[in-house]
């Protein structure tokens, strides 16, 4: 794994569609995962490596910001996808962290403070109760400067194989996969850790 040429693999896989993606990850894969947060359009990264797996794990890390609407989502796709959950959730509860701090404004030292506790924090204890080698996520190209730099097959910053298996899909193209197997999407998605869609989530940098 640590001997990869990420730039052959990415090369060898031009042409290849996510399910082809998905089955040379899990071939070389001893502890693979995938993380979501059931935002627009994680129905296919879901959909897609659990027909080719359905044992994988699922690392959910819920800030307890979710909007009704995605946590219905989640729970329609939990059971429609019969998903393998792992739930990770921030240590302290919303209810406390209101109390001190609400959703502070971007780019103070609150805001880092919060991001730490409801988003950084439970997904670093999950990847480290995990130790994945393999990391399905559903970046795509043209969401953020940071993710226009990378490729369908990457590595994050602690070395985990990140493959992203829509990562060169447009939302026509997810939308047209969507309606072929009849999965439902969300958009009332709310991530108080972003406030604007172009900022990078911190997982990722």
């Amino acid at each position: 794994m640590k001997n990869l040429d990420l730039v052959e693999v990415n090369k060898s896989l031009k042409n290849s569609n996510p399910e082809q993606i998905i089955e040379w990850a899990l071939s070389i894969a001893k502890n693979p995962v995938i993380t979501t947060n059931f935002r627009p359009y994680e129905v296919a990264i879901l959909h897609a490596c659990t027909k080719v797996n359905n044992h994988l794990k699922v690392i959910w890390c819920d800030t307890g910001y979710n909007t009704p609407n995605t946590y219905h989502h989640a729970f329609e796709l939990i059971q429609k996808l019969n998903l393998n959950i792992q739930l990770y959730v921030p240590q302290q509860t919303v209810a406390y962290r209101d109390a001190k701090m609400g959703i502070p404004q971007v780019d103070t030292e609150n805001h880092k403070i919060f991001t730490e506790q409801v988003k950084l924090e439970p997904f670093k204890r999950a990847m480290k109760e995990h130790q994945p080698d393999i990391w399905f996520t559903n970046l795509r190209h043209g969401q953020t400067a940071f993710r226009n730099s990378i490729d369908v097959v990457s590595k994050s910053k602690d070395g985990i194989l990140k493959v992203s298996p829509f990562y060169n899909w447009t939302d026509k193209e997810l939308d047209a996969y969507l309606e072929t197997y009849k999965l439902p999407n969300e958009f009332k998605y709310f991530d108080p850790t972003k406030v604007l869609e172009n900022r990078e989530c911190g997982l990722h940098i």
